[in-house]
């Protein structure tokens, strides 16, 4: 390469580099992300986040691109804003100053910064390239941790301090992210406090997505702003195979659920005329533009017409309880409820996937307000498919339930999609508990309040609750109508109807809710709850005598222990 030419210009802040080399040194950082690095979920970060995790990734790129070609270093160091360390006034967010410094130091070796924390992140940083330069979680732990390490309220401030922060042959990093929901976020640029997470050093882990929502008090009668803390990340994946085999084992369950989706499914047609293709020839224009071919006009090719659905607009969330308590067994069966729930979730989503409708997946658990975990095992956008059921076969059961917080964390996705008529389906196996909150009734009451938000949302939930002892306490969280007890899945086939389509002789009068969300596209029964009936390869009872027959339904056990009394143990 030829040598750069030492000259300043505009302020004395930059070498006077020609034209070529900076169109190289562009092309050359590109082609190194373009190489080496892969996109991160952009859902599992906040925007602060972001910044330092494209920091330390534009970084591990250029390194791995400089032991190949040695000279870029002193191109792009000719061309990287050396930051003066301090410069940040008081009343400015310096978080693009310390993103740049830091930029600076990860490049230069003779960077001329002391700040002790900026020193151990490029050493950190130089010792994991050692070892392993190709791992794609150098940027996401570092990036985040150092955020932890150096958050404080000024990133808040209105006034960003942007001199010296811009490398001009850098690119705005748009290739690092993808987006796991096809929406925008309405708060796009947002501090996470979650760095004041109270851990011990050996049990940090690096912090997700991190919102903060309100809970109600009952005692006091009002709302706890930023009370609990929800953190979000991409579930880990399993071997999809296990659904399959799920699906496969349940075939004869799925083929009348299939047949019942054809039923729910949308039959009211509308004609679009004026079609120059489609499935059948419109007489009348065709006839029209016969008389015009013959009288010498010009005839219209428009002469088909198509169809179309026309009737139905849903959007629905399936949120899953994922506590502790879902890995027990139930008595009288042979799987864990956790089991029971995958089988559960995969006939449903199969369901809602045959109908169309937008369909998202999430799981949640919590380990007291500051730490409740929120799952994506699939987003409105994605489809279902292998990728999804691998995260379904990796989910697991683990510490306790904080409902009313991921009710609003999931109602959050829900309201920011388009759709007409909008459905929570939450699938749990007990009431609210968490080991911070010693009454039982206080997250019953906030559960039941987020119900009332989202309904003011024009969301509307419903529970499907594999808890026995459900009608004690659900009822009063979701409403009299809007739950179903089910310890067997037989005929989910026939309640799958029900709930998305009573027919009139179910439901008599359509009361209030019901002409909210429209006929034939109700969701729920107006009636008393229902039993679902029958896990036929996992539970001691025998098979039922007929399709048509009533069955007692089986319940999981005699005396069974109040969830209050059996929530998880904090994590050690």
């Amino acid at each position: 390469m030829p040598p750069l030419t030492p000259t300043l210009s505009r302020g004395k802040r930059e070498p006077l580099i020609r034209g070529i080399d900076r169109y190289r040194a562009l092309l050359a950082h590109l082609s190194a992300h373009r190489l080496w690095s892969r996109p991160f979920i952009a859902d599992n970060y906040n925007r602060y986040q972001q910044i330092f995790i494209e920091v330390f990734e534009d970084a591990r790129v250029e390194h791995l691109a400089m032991a190949r070609y040695p000279g870029l270093r002193r191109l792009w160091q000719a061309l990287h804003p050396i930051p003066k360390e301090g410069a940040c006034p008081a009343d400015h967010s310096p978080i693009r100053h310390l993103a740049a410094m830091l930029s600076r130091a990860l490049l230069d070796p003779g960077h001329p910064y002391t700040d002790p924390v900026l020193l151990e992140f490029v050493q950190r940083f130089h010792q994991r390239m050692a070892a392993a330069p190709h791992d794609t979680a150098i940027a996401t732990d570092l990036g985040v941790e150092y955020l932890v390490r150096t958050h404080n309220e000024t990133f808040r401030y209105p006034k960003v301090y942007f001199t010296d922060t811009e490398a001009s042959y850098r690119d705005d990093n748009r290739y690092l992210w993808i987006f796991l929901e096809d929406t925008e976020e309405e708060d796009d640029f947002h501090s996470d406090h979650a760095a004041a997470n109270p851990k011990a050093e050996e049990d940090r882990q690096p912090a997700g997505l991190a919102r903060h929502h309100p809970e109600w008090d009952r005692e006091a009668q009002y709302y706890r702003p930023d009370w609990v803390t929800v953190y979000e990340s991409l579930q880990t994946a399993g071997e999809a195979g296990a659904i399959d085999r799920l699906l496969d084992k349940h075939s004869p369950l799925l083929k009348r659920l299939k047949r019942v989706v054809d039923l729910i499914k949308p039959q009211q047609h509308a004609r679009v005329r004026y079609q120059e293709e489609g499935s059948e020839l419109d007489l009348d224009v065709a006839i029209r533009a016969v008389i015009d071919y013959k009288s010498g006009g010009t005839p219209d090719p428009r002469i088909h017409y198509s169809h179309k659905h026309d009737g139905r607009d849903f959007a629905v969330m399936l949120l899953l309880d994922l506590s502790q308590s879902v890995n027990e067994t139930p008595a009288g069966c042979r799987s864990s409820i956790l089991q029971l729930s995958q089988e559960a979730v995969s006939l449903l989503a199969e369901a809602v996937s045959a109908m169309g409708d937008p369909l998202a997946i999430a799981g949640f658990a919590s380990n007291t307000r500051h730490e409740v975990r929120y799952f994506h095992f699939k987003g409105f956008g994605e489809p279902w498919d292998d990728t999804v059921k691998a995260r379904l076969a990796g989910m697991q059961g683990a510490l306790s339930t904080r409902m009313g917080a991921a009710l609003r964390h999931a109602g959050h996705y829900l309201a920011a999609r388009s759709a007409g008529k909008k459905l929570l389906l939450l699938l749990s196996d007990g009431e609210p508990a968490d080991i911070d909150v010693e009454d039982p009734a206080y997250l019953c009451a906030d559960a039941r309040k987020a119900v009332e938000e989202l309904s003011m949302r024009g969301i509307a939930s419903y529970c499907i609750t594999l808890d026995p002892l459900a009608d004690q306490y659900v009822a009063d969280i979701f409403g009299r109508n809007n739950y179903t007890v089910v310890d067997r899945i037989q005929r989910l086939p026939e309640r799958l109807r029900s709930c998305f389509c009573p027919s009139p002789s179910e439901t008599g009068a359509p009361s209030r809710r019901t002409a909210w969300l429209g006929r034939p596209s109700g969701l729920f029964r107006s009636g008393d709850s229902t039993t679902i009936t029958a896990f036929p390869h996992h539970c001691a009872a025998g098979p039922l005598e007929g399709e048509g027959l009533e069955k007692p339904s089986l319940r999981f056990g005699g005396a069974s222990t109040p969830r209050h009394e059996r929530r998880a143990k904090p994590a050690s």
